[in-house]
Formats: C-alpha cells, sequence, structure tokens
C-alpha cells in the first residue's frame, strides 16, 4: 500500500532541458556502502538491545517468584545476584545452542567455499553497470533503437514537475513526473530512493555550492534533519548536502551542531532572501537555516506545542507565519522574533496557512476542526470563518491566477471549491474522490485551475475546468462547457446520476463564529489521462 504524503510543483523552465546522469566512483560508492553499513548496524544494536532487555526482565520474575517471601537482607542480595548470573549464563547457553544447530544443520563452515570474492566493497553493486547511455555500453547494440526514450528523457519549456513523496510497505521515495498541460503528457521521469518517511517537499532555486540558481528540492522527514536534493541530477544515491545533524545511538552524545531534534514538519523557501529556508518541528521550533554556509542561524521558540506549518510573506521578505498544536497563529519579523511578533488563538490544531497573494495583508488558516479562517494581519478577529469539513482541513490552495477560487481538501477524503469574492464565501462544487485521506494539495503556478492531490492510496492530477460547475462558474457559460470525450470511457453510473443533484451554490454566513457547514455532495467525471512510456532508471 502506498501513501503519498506530500506533493510540490516546479515551474515551467525551471529543469535542465537534458538532465545528468550520476557516474559514481570507487571512492563515493565505498563511503556510501560503509556509511549504510553502519547506519544498519546501529539499528540491529538497538533491536537487540531492546531484546536483551525484555528478556532480561521476564527471566527476572519468572525467577523471582521462587524467591521466599520473607528473607533476610543479605540473603536477598545473594538472591538477586543469582538470578542475575542464571540469566547471564541462559542466555550464552541458548546463543550457543543455537549457533551449533544451526552450523552443523546447514554445513555454514563450508558455506563460503566458492570462488566468489567478498573481500572487495566495490563487488554487488559496485559491479553493476553504471553508464550513462546505452551508446556507452558495449554489450548494448543502440542501433535499432528508437528515439522515443531520448525524446521522454527531454523536458521541455512547456513542461512542469510534479514532486510527489512517496512512502510503500519497504521503502520511501520521491518521483519525478512530467506533465504538460498543453500536450497533456503526464509520465513519471525519474525518482530517488529515500531513508525514511517523506513529510514535506519545498522547492527552491538555490545552490549551496555556490548561490547560483538551480533546480533542488528541500525535504523533510520523521528525521530532525532536512535533505537537498539536485532534481537535475538523476540516478543520486545521496542528497546534496544535509541540514542539521541526526543523532547517534551508537555514539550517544550530545549534537555538536545546532539542529532541531525531532521531526521537520513543514518548510518554507524566502524567494526574496534566496539563502534563507525556514522549518517547523516537532521539537516546537521554527528554525531559520542560513544556506550560504549551511547552518541554523536562529531558533524560534515561541511555540508550546508541536510547529505543524510555516510560510513567508509574499511581499516582505522579514515576515513569517507559523502554525501550532497549540491551537495559535504567530507572526514574526524575523529581524526580532522575540519581541516584534503578533498571535492569534483558533478554535482548533493548526494544519495549513496560506497567504492570499491578491491581498498580501490577509492569510487562510485551517484547522483540525475542519474550519478554515481568513484573517486580516493588522487585526485580532477574523474577517469570516467557513465550516468547510467534518474533519482536519490537509489542503489549502488558491488558484495561481484566478483570485475568487479557492480549494480545500479534509482528511474526511473530500474535495471542495469555493468561490471567495467580496469576502461572502460560497461553495461551488463538492466531490468524495474514494482515495482514503487526502492528504496534500498544491496548485500548479503554470495552469491555474490544475491541482494535484495527495491521499491514502494514490494521487491525482485533476484539471478542475473539467467539472461542469466549475468551468461555468469561473470560465464561461454553460454553452462553452466542452465535455472531455476520454472521461466516458471510465463513467461511473452512479456518479453520472448525483452529477445532476444539488450543485448549486450556497452562501456561507460572514461571522466570526463557526458557522454551519456548508456545500453540496457530488460526483464527476474522470478524466483519463494520457501517458507516454516511462523512462527506465539506468
Amino acid at each position: 500500500m502506498s501513501i503519498i504524503p506530500c506533493i510540490s510543483w516546479v515551474r515551467r523552465g525551471k529543469s535542465k532541458t537534458k538532465p545528468e546522469k550520476l557516474q559514481i566512483d570507487k571512492d563515493d560508492l565505498k563511503r556510501i556502502i560503509d556509511e549504510t553499513q553502519e547506519r544498519l548496524e546501529e539499528q540491529e544494536e538497538a533491536e537487540e538491545e531492546a531484546e536483551e532487555n525484555e528478556s532480561t526482565v521476564t527471566a527476572a520474575a519468572e525467577l523471582s517468584q521462587q524467591v521466599p517471601e520473607k528473607v533476610e537482607p543479605s540473603t536477598e542480595t545473594e538472591i538477586a545476584a543469582d538470578i542475575a548470573r542464571q540469566v547471564k549464563q541462559g542466555k550464552k547457553r541458548n546463543k550457543k545452542g543455537q549457533g551449533d544447530e544451526f552450523e552443523s544443520r546447514y554445513n555454514m563452515d563450508d558455506y563460503d567455499e566458492d570462488n566468489d570474492d567478498f573481500s572487495n566493497p566495490f563487488k554487488g553493486i559496485g559491479s553493476l553497470a553504471v553508464f550513462a547511455s546505452n551508446a556507452e555500453d558495449p554489450l548494448v547494440d543502440v542501433k535499432d533503437e528508437g528515439d522515443s526514450d531520448e525524446e521522454d528523457f527531454i523536458i521541455k519549456d512547456t513542461d512542469n514537475l510534479i514532486l510527489v513523496g512517496r512512502a510503500d510497505s519497504d521503502y520511501c521515495s520521491m518521483e519525478v513526473h512530467v506533465y504538460n498541460s498543453e500536450q497533456d503528457h503526464f509520465y513519471c521521469h525519474h525518482d530517488f530512493l529515500l531513508s525514511t518517511f517523506p513529510l514535506v517537499l519545498e522547492w527552491m532555486d538555490y545552490d549551496l555550492r555556490d548561490g547560483s540558481t538551480g533546480n533542488f528540492v528541500a525535504i523533510g522527514t520523521m528525521d530532525p534533519t532536512i535533505d537537498i536534493w539536485d532534481l537535475d541530477l538523476i540516478d543520486s544515491l545521496e542528497p546534496l548536502a544535509t541540514l542539521g545533524q541526526k543523532p547517534s545511538k551508537k555514539k550517544k552524545k550530545k549534537l555538536d551542531i545546532p539542529s532541531h531534534t525531532d521531526a521537520v514538519l513543514d518548510l518554507s523557501w524566502n524567494p526574496l532572501a534566496r539563502h534563507i529556508l525556514a522549518s517547523a518541528s516537532a521539537d516546537h521550533t521554527v528554525g531559520l537555516w542560513d544556506l550560504t554556509e549551511g547552518k541554523l542561524a536562529l531558533s524560534i521558540k515561541q511555540h508550546t506545542e508541536k510547529v505543524q506549518c510555516v510560510r513567508w510573506h509574499p511581499a516582505e521578505e522579514h515576515m513569517l507565519l507559523s502554525g501550532s498544536f497549540d491551537k495559535t497563529v504567530k507572526m514574526y519579523d524575523c529581524r526580532s522574533p522575540e519581541t516584534s511578533n503578533k498571535t492569534w488563538n483558533l478554535g482548533g490544531e493548526i494544519e495549513k496557512l496560506l497567504w492570499n497573494k491578491f491581498s498580501p495583508l490577509n492569510y487562510f488558516a485551517s484547522t483540525d476542526t475542519g474550519h478554515v479562517y481568513y484573517m486580516d494581519s493588522r487585526q485580532d478577529k477574523p474577517v469570516y470563518c467557513i465550516a468547510a469539513h467534518t474533519e482536519s482541513v490537509t489542503g489549502l490552495c488558491l488558484s495561481s491566477e484566478n483570485s475568487r477560487m479557492l480549494v480545500t481538501t479534509s482528511s474526511e477524503g473530500s474535495m471542495k471549491v469555493w468561490d471567495i469574492d467580496n469576502n461572502k464565501p460560497s461553495c461551488v462544487y463538492s466531490h468524495h474522490l474514494k482515495m482514503g485521506q487526502l492528504l496534500c494539495l498544491e496548485n500548479c503556478p503554470d495552469a491555474p485551475y490544475v491541482f494535484a492531490m495527495g491521499a491514502e492510496k494514490k494521487f491525482k492530477v485533476w484539471d478542475l475546468r473539467d467539472i461542469k460547475d466549475v468551468f461555468k462558474h469561473f470560465c464561461g457559460s454553460e454553452a462553452d462547457y466542452v465535455p472531455d470525450p476520454r472521461a466516458e470511457e471510465e463513467e461511473d453510473p452512479e456518479a453520472a446520476m448525483e452529477i445532476q443533484e444539488m450543485m448549486v451554490n450556497m452562501d456561507t454566513e460572514t461571522t466570526q463564529q463557526p458557522p454551519a457547514a456548508n456545500g453540496a455532495e457530488g460526483k464527476t467525471k474522470k478524466k483519463k489521462k494520457k501517458k507516454k512510456k516511462k523512462f527506465p532508471n539506468v
């Protein structure tokens, strides 16, 4: 089972036309193998230690039942020592007995007597072919190969990239998909294996090596570190850089450098001050990272619970919003965050924050109670509040060009489209996607009606103009609407009936208190995307 916890878009023209393919030398490969082996050993030692502690407690409990109820103090000490000796001897007998039986049964003494030499660390993965292209591989005949793979490998100026964090049962990864709204192309270009569960993806164009522009993504995970990956470098086995430090279970010492101490829940790159990256962490702090030095420049400790989200102001490079499980939103002037800040208390744990780029003094905040608050940064009370969903609002997006259009998703599995014109929000469309809990939502920066949604089971890219009610409300009259003929192939009979029902606008009261939930449920036709051949990883 796959889970899509995070999604991010890359603007057109930000990626290289032909991404580079990594060629690993032996020194780098040996270092990666050694580091991986060290991490595995630490994990195994932690598991063995936990098992030994559990078995020691169990054995001690069993032996202690044989101790007389009334004994002299000196006798208690002797019995305790005797119990410890018996437990230790029992472990040694078990390990020795099991080992002897295993070796004799499978003849392990002669098992490795063959011609394979595993003493060389570059055997195994290091012996695989790592040619940059099939043309360099002497065993591959490229004369009869077509140009379809080469065409798919090229990223055009009209292509957007969709970065998809994925967690499967046995591995985690980040996939880089190509999406072209004009030619209707959508396919996976390449992917990266991740060491742990991804929680947030944040695109940025700052190269940590020299400060130049580029195509990078910062990834926050269950670890207290932030990994920076180069999206134009294919087949990378490790990130370009890692911000912060992960505590070592083996060394058991304090961190050498300033860092988060718990999972990184959200990231926000500052496009006005390109060398600054903000992070929200489960350790109750907001971190400001100086990318020129790759270090934590400032740790803001204003929240009393986990910090769930952070967002830089679209026009003021020093202004930052943060939302927390302590049910508060805080706004800082990062030049003096301890003294220049403001707090709003809302009615639930903060899930998402979003500045209104069309009205920079205002922002949206969603909560785990299903409400969306529209706030004025100069006022203490909400401009209005929408009872948008019955559960957590996990996705909150404005259209990149249409200032009236707001889209929300919820852990209940529903997606809603709102018209927020004149601060009088009304529900235009509501639909349950049947994808399990919806976990993330992002709008394409170059296609204002295209949204990507991640969920428990899969992710979906949807042009909302394919929905008749959305098209009629935001784009034109019903007479101008042209249904997608491919949608008929996947038409759900129940959806065809329900799409005609109760799809009317319902005004939401403008209030400072959470109003009753509004909006009608409905179904829509599914658009079948044209998929090109997936580019194989080399």
